[in-house]
């Protein structure tokens, strides 16, 4: 795989399968605890909310591939605006 620091997959994890799509080949393991957690609704991924708990196990956004770029986009977002934030 090209730009292989985008991607790992380890199945070989005690928690493995963590999500119920982790079976496909092609499970992302990189953001195995997702950084997007903390930005609530802003994180673009598939969550609910049950007795005001984020619960993203149905969510796949940093599991794929793809994802890395959006990721690493929502991130360097968040760092701009928590810097912008300590400046006032």
């Amino acid at each position: 795989m090209e730009d292989n620091y985008r991607y790992f997959s380890n199945k070989n994890c005690k928690y493995f399968p963590c999500h119920p799509q982790a079976v496909n080949d092609e499970f992302n393991c990189l953001f195995c605890y997702c950084p997007l957690y903390g930005l609530d609704e802003q994180c673009g991924g598939s969550f609910e909310y049950v007795r005001n708990i984020k619960i993203c196990v149905g969510c796949r956004l940093p599991h794929i591939p793809e994802s890395y770029d959006i990721i690493v986009a929502k991130l360097k977002e968040k760092n701009k605006r928590g810097h912008n934030a300590d400046s006032k």
